[in-house]
């Protein structure tokens, strides 16, 4: 039987030995990760020359967080976390199934209140003006990559295609749009499902040549795809005008009504008072039905029978293929399905941006969404939204937080930091939650059978 200080986690005289050297260890580790990415600052004087400066306070701050989170972890937290363990596999399998408090059972009612009253809250709270800053950074932001990252993850979590060019088709959409609107004049409405086609169709070009191809080797030629598009749309200058990038962009419209300063426009039709946050909010509102799109196709499609075969297809190819599954049509639906998507988040993004330009849509954009979808749980639509919430939202918030650069220095900019926020955060989740926030890659034909199994153990238990 397990002893009093088992249970409760305490740390033994070895364990804390052990926790001590791996915090060393941990320390030493990330001096020699951080000296020269943080620690040293390089600049140019007036000759062009180089010159450095240390910033020794910065680097004790990341070397005393990784020796202490290392000792705290080692010497704390795995003999607490094994003690729960023990304790939990004591207890009958009847007294662990709990009825779910009324939150869980309503997390999705309420997420999706708190979403629809998000705007008119911000507006009652901080004024017109003031709400700009958040109805825009903070909510269209955060929605416009939870888009992106559940049209990743039917690529990525459901049918296992690791893909690292997923940006190329969120480009396609939003180069869709700015062209056809400046030289068709068509409408936000008419090229929105327009550019989710295109992008599927690229989607389906993209999954001809990689068919045959799996792990590293599907990474690498999805890798090389989104750097192709990126460089077409530097050099095309004849369309795409390269590197100026496209301005002027039509904005999305109301049933006609436009948001601009016009007597037909949006505020003076309303007679409300001018400002700009109402074409702000109309935009988070067409973004959030988006989402909800993106969301709704994925369930049903993960039910019917292309869903079973994408998770299939996930979980062996070669069993796969034994029962008879296409493995063609299985992987061209998966990429054209996914892509389509991005392209919609695409075209929303130019008519949002009113401009776009080959530097939104780098290397960088798609190793994002790949880490949010990785961070969220693969095939988890809410644990990939509360990862997009963290980490862009996280992002964001470190804009508003003066303080940070008293602590690390007055040149402090959160894109500076954002890909070793992303690493120190996939280190913790990984350590902490191995699959993710919400993380079950479990095929749906197996979810109903093992909720029947759970729900007879809790009836035996209570009978």
């Amino acid at each position: 039987m397990t002893n009093s200080a088992n249970v409760t986690g305490a740390p033994q005289s070895g364990t804390l030995a052990r926790a001590i050297k791996e915090g060393i260890f941990a320390g030493v580790l990330a001096l020699g990760l951080f000296i020269l990415y943080v620690g040293i600052k390089t600049d140019q004087d007036i000759n062009n020359a180089l010159i450095w400066y240390p910033r020794w306070g910065l680097l004790a701050i990341f070397v005393a967080i990784a020796a202490i989170g290392r000792f705290l972890i080692v010497g704390f937290f795995h003999p607490w976390a094994r003690a729960r363990k023990e304790l939990r596999a004591q207890v009958p399998v009847h007294e662990i199934e709990a009825k779910p408090s009324f939150f869980h059972q309503h997390f999705l009612k309420i997420a999706l209140l708190a979403l629809l009253l998000y705007p008119p809250v911000i507006v009652a709270l901080t004024g017109l003006q003031g709400s700009l800053k958040y109805v825009d950074n903070f909510g269209i932001q955060i929605l416009i990559y939870v888009m992106l990252a559940w049209g990743l993850n039917i690529v990525v979590g459901l049918a296992g295609l690791l893909d690292l060019g997923y940006v190329a088709f969120y480009a396609v959409g939003a180069y869709s749009y700015a062209l056809l609107s400046q030289q068709f004049g068509l409408s936000f409405w008419v090229l929105l499902p327009l550019s989710g086609i295109l992008a599927a169709f690229w989607g389906i070009i993209l999954g001809f040549p990689v068919l045959r191809l799996r792990g590293d080797y599907l990474a690498i030629v999805t890798l090389a795809f989104g750097e192709i598009i990126r460089l077409v749309l530097i050099n095309w200058t004849d369309v795409t005008k390269g590197t100026f990038g496209i301005s002027g962009i039509p904005k999305a419209t109301l049933f006609g009504i436009k948001f601009d300063a016009s007597a037909t426009g949006f505020a003076k039709t309303f007679g409300l008072p001018m400002s700009s946050v109402y074409y702000k909010i109309f935009l988070f509102y067409i973004i959030l039905a988006l989402c909800l799109l993106t969301a709704y196709v994925t369930i049903r499609l993960r039910r019917m029978p292309i869903g079973r075969a994408w998770e299939a297809l996930r979980e062996d190819e070669i069993a796969c293929r034994s029962l008879g599954i296409n493995t063609v049509a299985t992987k061209l639906t998966a990429f054209a399905t996914g892509a389509m998507f991005g392209g919609f988040a695409g075209s929303f993004f130019a008519a949002r941006q009113g401009f776009v330009s080959p530097e939104s849509f780098v290397f960088l954009e798609s190793a994002v969404i790949l880490a949010i979808v990785v961070l969220g749980g693969m095939g988890s639509l809410t644990g990939i939204a509360i990862a997009a919430i963290v980490m862009v939202g996280g992002t964001e918030l470190l804009r508003e937080m003066e303080f940070l650069k008293v602590v690390f220095g007055p040149d402090f900019t959160p894109e500076l930091y954002r890909m070793l926020l992303f690493g120190l955060a996939m280190i913790v989740v990984m350590l902490f939650k191995p699959r993710g926030f919400v993380g079950s890659r479990q095929p749906t034909a197996f979810l109903k059978e093992s909720k029947a199994v759970s729900g007879s153990f809790t009836k035996e238990g209570h009978g």
